[in-house]
């Protein structure tokens, strides 16, 4: 499972800068939050695009968190937690490293909290000095017991990075996916590959993803969905990967399959900067 990137580096190496821009845009203030209840013990701490969500599962031996997004959002996070729960944060779970999702690991270690991520995001943290580096790290399965609960998390291959986990709650029948799959017109598919992306493994890592046994999905960005939904979306990986190895192909330019992802998949300026070269690369 440890996989390292480095055939695309010279053509992306401006996407080194994913987690300096992402945080100049949206870190610079607190996110506007909202307790969102799945089941009895289960909840999302949700807000409008950036930063990610939270998933919360509550237990008389203290709290497990899926991500826990910029450091700035930690007092919003805790406040909106004591509106359900005394209990402590025990646990983290981050999905990869990006600061959204990551941000707030070093407040909650603070308070004894341990971090859980993938190997390859921690050594992506250490790369880049980001704080609060993950106290555990996976590289293909761990399950936590919290409160008699089991929490499942596993990583199972390269997608928007190479250190992507997944968190399955097997008693909920829920899965909390992180960036590997968004959802909603706001949040397309992006592929980090300074953090080691790739379009090509991505639907194949959700294939993966989709032998579990879950129905609903937290997904990294936007509202809670359906397995259906995340079905929906890996095929969608695979038609982006597919339409730029043919345009490719047929020798068209940069700017022909730019416009052909913003127009067909609602590329932003963002993933444009971060994903386009690489991507175009990845697919020769």
């Amino acid at each position: 499972m440890k996989i390292r990137m480095s055939m695309f580096a010279a053509a992306v190496a401006a996407s080194g800068l994913f987690v300096s821009s992402a945080h100049a845009q949206f870190g610079d203030a607190p996110a506007e939050l909202e307790l969102r209840q799945v089941q009895d013990d289960l909840y999302v701490i949700y807000n409008d695009f950036v930063p990610g969500n939270v998933t919360v599962l509550i237990t008389d031996e203290g709290l497990l968190l899926v991500d826990n997004k910029y450091e700035i959002d930690y007092d919003n996070i805790v406040a909106q937690l004591a509106t359900v729960t005394d209990q402590p944060i025990r646990y983290v779970v981050n999905t990869h490293y990006h600061g959204d999702h990551s941000g707030g690991n070093a407040s909650m270690q603070a308070v004894n909290a341990e971090v859980f991520a993938a190997d390859n995001a921690r050594v992506k943290m250490v790369e880049i000095g980001q704080p609060g580096l993950p106290n555990v790290t996976i590289d293909d399965h761990v399950r936590i017991y919290v409160g008699g609960k089991a929490v499942d998390l596993y990583q199972f291959g390269r997608a928007h990075t190479d250190g992507d986990v997944v968190v399955l709650f097997p008693e909920h029948g829920v899965l909390a996916a992180g960036d590997m799959f968004t959802y909603g017109e706001n949040v397309p598919q992006l592929i980090d590959y300074s953090g080691g992306g790739s379009a090509r493994a991505w639907p194949g890592t959700l294939d993966s993803v989709l032998q579990l046994d879950f129905d609903t999905v937290v997904p990294g960005h936007g509202d809670v969905t359906t397995r259906e939904e995340m079905s929906n979306y890996r095929d969608e990986t695979a038609r982006l990967a597919s339409l730029v190895r043919e345009m490719n192909g047929q020798g068209r330019s940069r700017d022909e399959i730019e416009a052909a992802l913003r127009a067909e998949f609602n590329w932003a300026d963002l993933h444009v900067q971060l994903g386009l070269d690489g991507l175009i690369a990845e697919m020769r």
